[in-house]
């Protein structure tokens, strides 16, 4: 497996982690417990971000590798 799928994968599989920490500390906030959970779902946020970074600049890199002009707007 290639690191570009690699990162992909992990892409997919942090959102549901994401998705469900959002969830479990909304619940655990409006019941009243530790504020610490609510913090929770900024770790997968962080993963999030930078590998949604890398698959956002990876065309223009391999564009870029290719010798071909980027595309600019009209």
């Amino acid at each position: 497996m290639s690191s570009n799928a690699t990162i992909r994968l992990t892409h997919r599989w942090t959102s549901i982690v994401f998705t469900v920490t959002v969830v479990l500390a909304t619940i655990a906030v409006s019941l009243d417990a530790v504020l610490w959970l609510s913090y929770l779902p900024l770790l997968p946020l962080a993963v999030l971000l930078f590998s949604g970074l890398y698959l956002f600049v990876l065309p223009y890199r391999r564009r870029a590798a290719a010798g071909r002009r980027p595309l600019t707007p009209a």
